[in-house]
């Protein structure tokens, strides 16, 4: 997974590396050899653990198995080997080639549409970030605490640090193991989660008793648990709802883990499928749109090479759709909180206001108001808009208040 992933984010250097090391175009290398190359150039290049060596002669060993013509091994094996020999002059060009543009390793429709919204500066900032192999980021349990949480894992040997934004942020550094060997897990003590979702939970506030809470979207858990935390247990209860039947399984999974004392009610439905049937109405409701995703391209990198900008009106006519069905389940004086993990306008402030100018009865308020003061600087125009950074997706989210 590590070099898949580390392939993805650096497509563009590699690309210009086998163009560099290759006398024919890049075109007309066999496949195989290409792919096999950019995973060999790879840990050359930008892997301090793997030997050359290794990474040129399993890269070879690998196309052998593959049964491909000896010609083709003794390329690959000359390609690389000229690469180790070049390989102080080739690295300073794929980091900076005068004359060139810099090789951002991100798509140029992707690239030009954050330039003109954000600038260039914040642009690069946002490439450069989501080259980067994310740090991993929990939230501690609010009964247990983050310190004491912290002082687990510090036992265990593990570096972490505070989150700067989520109040019960984790992170941990240098951690690439598997999540179940955490000390804590098991118990229930945390859940994996960025901090910018930690976040968009405190907007379904006020977390009084007697509430009703809808989760439409509600994936593996990550806010369904959060909320059952904040919210009291007296007479409060929570409904998500998941329709895939995998991240339905990991949602039971994780509520069942963190033992919540609130009490969750789960159904493997889609939303439309249980506005049909449901005659309760709730105190707040939070859609977290199914989206492009472009927030959190950091964490999963093939989504900046599989997205296309002719997908985004596609996005928005199905979360308007989302966003009105969970309207209609809201009591006067209830709270829609819209989120997703885009930073595209078009699935985010476009969506939010073509629905209030299509429900009047709807209101905006600011995010600023529910949030820790360590995050304030994250919300503009009322809503809540993280860019992707260091412990941090890129995410939006819009708090809606319905008029009583």
């Amino acid at each position: 997974m590590h070099l898949v992933f580390g392939v993805l984010r650096h497509r563009d250097q590699l690309d210009f590396l086998v163009a560099q090391l290759c006398a024919r175009p890049t075109g007309q290398i066999h496949p195989w050899v290409r792919q096999a190359l950019t995973v060999g150039l790879y840990q050359i290049f930008f892997l301090d653990r793997t030997p050359t060596f290794a990474a040129v002669n399993e890269t070879v060993e690998a196309l052998r198995q593959a049964g491909l013509p000896k010609k083709l091994l003794g390329f690959t094996n000359a390609i690389l080997r000229e690469a180790l020999r070049r390989k102080e002059v080739l690295a300073a060009s794929i980091i900076a080639d005068p004359g060139n543009p810099p090789l951002l390793n991100h798509p140029a429709w992707l690239t030009e549409r954050w330039q003109a919204h954000f600038g260039a500066d914040i642009m690069q900032a946002i490439c450069a970030h989501n080259n980067r192999e994310p740090i991993l980021c929990l939230r501690a349990v609010h009964a247990y605490g983050r310190e004491p949480l912290r002082h687990l894992f510090q036992k265990a040997g593990l570096n972490t640090e505070n989150g700067a934004v989520a109040p019960e942020s984790v992170l941990l550094p240098d951690f690439h193991g598997e999540i179940p060997s955490l000390p804590g897990f098991q118990d229930g003590l945390f859940q994996i989660q960025d901090q910018s979702a930690q976040l968009a939970t405190y907007l379904l506030a006020p977390f009084s008793a007697g509430r009703r809470y809808l989760d439409c979207c509600a994936g593996l858990g990550g806010k369904t648990t959060h909320l059952a935390e904040l919210v009291s247990s007296q007479g409060s209860a929570i409904m998500a709802l998941e329709p895939d039947p995998g991240r339905f399984r990991l949602l039971q999974e994780n509520l069942a883990r963190c033992r919540s004392q609130t009490t969750v009610s789960v159904r493997m439905q889609t939303l439309e499928d249980f506005c049909r049937s449901c005659t309760s109405r709730f105190d707040a409701v939070l859609i977290d749109a199914p989206c492009s995703g472009t927030g959190v391209i950091g964490r999963q990198p093939d989504i900046r090479w599989n997205r296309r900008a002719e997908e985004l009106p596609r996005y928005q006519q199905r979360q308007r759709a989302l966003l009105k069905l969970a309207a209609t389940l809201l009591v006067p004086g209830g709270i829609l909180v819209y989120a997703t993990c885009s930073i595209e306008p078009e699935e985010n402030q476009q969506v939010v206001a073509g629905f209030l100018n299509e429900f009047p009865a709807f209101r905006l308020t600011d995010c600023r108001e529910f949030l820790a003061s360590t995050a304030h600087h994250l919300v503009s125009e009322g809503f809540f808009r993280p860019l992707p950074g260091r412990g941090q997706d890129g995410f939006f989210a819009a708090r809606l208040l319905r008029k009583g």
